[in-house]
């Protein structure tokens, strides 16, 4: 055992005076028995002494090359150690020897783990490199439109910068992928957003929406069941077509508005039945609506275009035959409010010359119909702004015909009888004269009103052709000249009452017979009693006026006016109506002149 804890010089000692010197020993007796030469001796002694010197340079020689080995190991594995630490650019790694010592073995032993561990930790860190960079390969690929053969070239060729695999540059390439990511989600929805707008718009126009979508790309073709490209091109293909489907969109719309407002203007010329108009309501039904507002499945397919086209043909032939049977029918709804309303109507001439117009066909249906309607309309507005004014003229006429009725029905002699319907005579003629007193305040009104409208229009107030103002003023005139003449009538019906009284109070003083003798005779032979009153009936007459009193006969009549004015007052005293008898026999005779006795 004490062999083996000797140190390296001192065994090579012992080895060479045991071994060595035994065997130059065995070698001396051999050259004493043989008698070899002494330089001969020397030579081999110097040969072994050089090839034991040869033997210890080459274990020299050995030993150094391995201990250069070591220390390039060891100086490689520090140096790959620092390169991983800076490439990794780790600081502090947990297990890192900071000082070795000991041995060169002992150091390199002591660095391998570490160093393993760091290999691992590379290998580790480059294979999420490696991942990292081809998911970004693989997204850039696909946003470039490149095919999956293309990528499949492509992820083979993926390096991995191994001086470089820093968690931060790691980061960078993560956020560079998740760049590339949300890039292509965008583009994704961009994408899936124009593939809705074909199949709307298709739908909309009718066309098969997967052939348009393959005409961009077959890969946006859910059926095809490939990646879908996502690239520039595609995506400006794809607004492109959608552009372009709105634009036939707007095409169409447009025509449909075309042919739906032809359709209406035809429908309201020749007044077709809704029933009729109802198979063309989803053509109509989209004049208020934009190209965007129109979203209904197959509302704007050709088919429904082209029917539309044929329905305007058709009616368009229509339309002259049944343009003069329409411009009557609104001529006569022109009359109509015209009369109604007692305004003036268009020219016979006019209408004859538009009728010309129409067979000659020198004037635009549209156009005329168009102003007819034109016509119609201010008519109707001109008769709204009269309808204030005409409800007055209606009260103020039906107050005339009243005012008329309450005359005749005040001369008629025989309206207080007692007779059928005698109670609803008077109960009318209450409210009659309740209306004719109202008159003249109406009239007024109706007056300012009219001025008020004429001024307003710049024109003049017609009714029936007439001047409304003429009518008015004609009629205060009318109505003052009636006035006065009533109150002429009421004197003259004074001055009859006087007369009458004077006969009665007259006749009844008369004392006897013989007193009545003496007045016949006074009559008759021109006695001096009889003056006064023959001057008294000359005078009463000659207040009644020329006009009035011409002859005798018309004295009686005024004294019988006189008589109605007393009414019954006279009729109800007994024994009265002979006794009138008698004076009128004496006025008759009085009138008439003096009689053969």
């Amino acid at each position: 055992m004490g062999s083996f804890q000797t140190p390296i010089g001192m065994r090579s000692s012992n080895l060479l005076e045991t071994s060595c010197g035994y065997l130059l020993q065995e070698l001396q007796m051999i050259w004493n028995e043989v008698g070899q030469d002494h330089f001969e001796r020397e030579k081999v002694l110097l040969d072994l002494e050089q090839e034991c010197l040869e033997v210890y340079r080459k274990k020299v020689d050995a030993a150094n090359t391995s201990r250069a080995r070591l220390h390039q190991e060891l100086a490689e594995a520090e140096a790959e150690f620092t390169h991983l630490l800076l490439s990794l650019d780790e600081r502090s790694l947990p297990g890192r020897p900071e000082k070795m010592a000991g041995t060169l073995k002992e150091q390199l032993d002591s660095i391998t783990p570490a160093l393993r561990e760091m290999r691992l930790r590379k290998e580790e860190r480059v294979n999420q490199f490696r991942t990292v960079q081809g998911q970004i390969q693989k997204i850039s690929a696909e946003i470039a439109g490149q095919s999956e053969s293309e990528y499949d070239d492509l992820s083979s060729d993926i390096m991995v910068n191994e001086n470089d695999l820093s968690l931060k540059k790691l980061e960078e390439y993560q956020t560079e992928l998740q760049r590339l990511r949300n890039e292509k989600n965008e583009r994704l929805m961009r994408v899936e957003q124009y593939i809705d707008a074909v199949h709307k718009l298709s739908s909309i126009l009718g066309t098969d929406s997967s052939m348009v979508i393959t005409k961009v790309h077959p890969s946006l073709n859910d059926l095809c069941g490939i990646t879908k490209n996502i690239s520039n091109s595609i995506l400006a293909k794809l607004n492109s077509t959608v552009e372009s489907l709105d634009e036939e969109k707007q095409k169409r719309l447009d025509k449909l508005h075309h042919l739906g407002k032809a359709l209406t203007n035809l429908w309201n010329l020749m007044d077709t039945p809704y029933k009729d108009r109802q198979s063309f309501s989803h053509v109509t039904g989209l004049l208020s609506l934009s190209s965007a507002e129109v979203s209904d499945p197959g509302s704007l397919t050709l088919n429904i275009i082209q029917q539309a086209e044929a329905e305007v043909r058709r009616l368009d032939h229509l339309k002259a035959s049944k343009m003069k049977e329409l411009f009557f029918k609104k001529q006569n709804e022109l009359k109509e409010i015209c009369n109604k309303s007692h305004m003036e109507i268009p020219l016979q001439s006019e209408t004859d010359n538009l009728i010309n117009l129409i067979n000659s066909g020198e004037i635009d249906h549209a156009d005329l119909l168009m102003s007819m309607d034109q016509q119609i309309s201010r008519a109707k507005e001109e008769a709204s702004s009269r309808m204030t004014i005409m409800e007055k003229v209606e009260k103020w006429m039906l107050a005339r015909d009243e005012e008329r009725w309450l005359e005749e029905y005040s001369r008629d002699e025989n309206r207080y009888s007692v007779s059928r319907g005698a109670h609803k005579n008077l109960r009318r003629a209450e409210r009659a004269r309740v209306l004719v007193n109202k008159i003249p305040a109406l009239v007024d009104l109706l007056i300012a009103n009219t001025k008020s409208w004429e001024e307003e229009r710049k024109k003049t107030f017609l009714y029936d052709e007439v001047p409304l103002l003429a009518m008015l003023e004609e009629y205060n005139v009318l109505r003052q000249e009636k006035e006065e003449d009533k109150q002429r009538q009421r004197e003259m019906k004074k001055v009859q009452s006087q007369v009458a009284v004077e006969q009665e109070n007259l006749f009844i003083t008369r004392p006897s017979t013989s007193a009545r003798r003496t007045s016949t005779r006074s009559v008759n032979g021109g006695f001096s009693n009889a003056i006064p009153l023959n001057r008294r009936l000359s005078l009463g007459l000659q207040q009644l006026g020329p006009n009035s009193i011409n002859s005798g006969t018309q004295g009686i009549s005024f004294i019988k006016e006189g008589k109605k004015a007393r009414g019954q007052k006279m009729f109800a005293r007994p024994g009265l109506v002979s006794h009138l008898r008698d004076e009128t026999a004496s006025v008759v005779s009085t009138f008439s002149g003096p009689q053969s006795p």
